[in-house]
């Protein structure tokens, strides 16, 4: 019962992380509040989940990993009957900060499977949640949009309590104690840094639109980021148990990944952005399809099915592109989606298979990134190695949503709330940029496993030719 039990798990926390997006203007309207304010009910999520998502990855490599994924339920439990009881939007914002630990359970269930399953089902295990992961989001947004419909804002809190305690109990019949001894030493002041580097940076990302991006505040908050992050990194080449070890970076297959999910992170949030927005556009207007809320929400329904299904097929195309062809052609396909809909948007059919060959594109890259990261990391390196690759590609996502809003934003005539028809496809036109240059990046630097002292081996072809599983220390061979 592991494996859906871990499945489970992270897609309720992905929804769970994602539903708060198609209910800001409910939200705003409930409480009274303008949309930036608002916007506050999800950027907190993510503020969250980045910041967590590391540290609760580092504890999670060692004996406390079940009371620890027990724990984050059980916060996720509590914010969600927050959210819906909120009185105002203060309250409602701590709660939804609460949800955003379940961000940080996702590296836990990845060490999990890699601890626990027999090397054969490592890597496509690892590979299923990750696209889940990304796959939940698009499912979030038809979902909460439906039940907000019928029951309000409170309703749809209350249905996402109802699934994450589902989880929680699911975990607690079928989730196992961890095997390692020892207790991973956790680098506070690490943890710090990275927490304080990063809540600056994404704050600013988020407010630079609406406090202006030459503001004193944006501008003190960017800089504050980079210094932090500085020190963060000096610090963490320098600790004796650092909370990440970024010398790992100095490894191809660690690099290439980090950098992909990072760049198609910003991609895919801002093809999601743009297709929805765009589909919701009143035809009067001279484009878009005039859409509801929720038909709108059911275009991403295709992006999660296609990731999905892409994900399973990942061992016929290694088979077919080898390994090292993977990651760009999967980053190809991000790209061309992006294109088709930039040429062809006439009618509402175009979104829905937008998102569909997003999805490909994107089940392909998120299901073999893991494991390419895995294969080069040490088995104790685990939760901190995917607590970190979940910290860079939310800070993808956050930059994905606000350089949409910026480009929308510079496309708005002034007095005017709609951007024209040009700035929807400037977004998608360097959403396809970025992607072709995740495809160049990822070639260019192949993403083969370290071989050497502390290396983790299992990122190679197998005898069906999948990619391969990120096993168990010592379960295969180097080489």
């Amino acid at each position: 019962m592991l494996v859906p039990v871990l499945l489970l798990t992270v897609l309720v926390m992905s929804v769970v992380s994602s539903v708060g997006a198609p209910l800001i203007p409910d939200i705003a309207k409930k409480f009274h509040e303008p949309l930036a304010t608002a916007q506050w009910s999800l950027t907190i999520t993510l503020l969250t989940g980045a910041v967590t998502a590391t540290v609760i990855g580092r504890i999670s490599d060692g004996p406390r990993r079940r009371p620890i994924m027990i724990g984050g339920l059980a916060a996720v439990t509590a914010g969600g009957a927050v959210s819906a009881l909120a009185p105002n939007l203060g309250t409602l914002i701590v709660g939804r900060g609460l949800q955003g630990v379940g961000v940080g359970l996702v590296p836990v269930a990845m060490a999990a499977a890699r601890d626990h399953l027999p090397h054969h089902k490592v890597g496509g295990t690892i590979a299923l949640l990750s696209v889940a992961n990304a796959a939940a989001v698009g499912a979030g947004y038809p979902i909460s949009g439906l039940v907000a419909d019928a029951f309000g804002v409170a309703g749809a809190f209350w249905f996402g309590t109802a699934f994450t305690v589902v989880a929680l109990l699911a975990v607690l019949l079928a989730f196992p104690g961890s095997t390692t001894g020892s207790t991973a030493r956790l680098d506070v002041a690490g943890a710090v840094l990275l927490s304080l580097g990063v809540v600056a940076l994404l704050v600013a990302v988020a407010q630079g639109n609406d406090w202006g991006w030459s503001s004193p505040a944006v501008v003190g908050l960017l800089a504050a980021a980079v210094v932090l992050l500085a020190v963060w990194a000096w610090w963490q080449l320098r600790a004796d148990a650092p909370l990440v070890d970024l010398r790992l970076l100095g490894r191809r297959a660690v690099l290439s990944g980090n950098s992909c999910g990072m760049v198609l992170g910003v991609t895919m949030y801002m093809y999601l952005s743009e297709v929805t927005e765009f589909e919701q556009v009143s035809q009067s207007n001279g484009f878009g399809f005039s859409a509801s809320v929720v038909v709108a929400g059911l275009s991403l329904v295709p992006f999660s099915v296609c990731s999905l299904t892409a994900s399973r097929c990942l061992p016929w195309v290694s088979r077919h592109v080898g390994q090292r062809g993977v990651l760009p052609v999967g980053s190809a396909i991000v790209a061309a989606s992006g294109v088709f809909f930039a040429l062809w948007h006439s009618s509402l059919w175009t979104g829905f298979a937008t998102m569909g060959f997003l999805g490909i594109g994107t089940g392909l890259t998120f299901a073999a990134i893991p494991g390419l990261i895995l294969g080069a990391t040490p088995a104790s390196e685990t939760g901190s190695s995917m607590g970190f690759y979940q910290v860079v590609r939310y800070v993808g996502f956050s930059f994905g949503s606000a350089l949409t809003a910026v480009i929308l934003g510079a496309h708005t005539p002034v007095g005017g709330t709609l951007p024209s028809e040009a700035g929807y496809i400037l977004v998608l036109w360097i959403g396809a940029a970025l992607a072709a240059v995740a495809a160049l990046v990822t070639w260019v630097l192949p993403a083969k496993p370290a071989r050497g002292p502390g290396a983790q081996p299992g990122v190679r072809a197998g005898t069906a030719g999948s990619l391969p599983a990120a096993g168990r220390a010592g379960s295969l061979r180097d080489g």
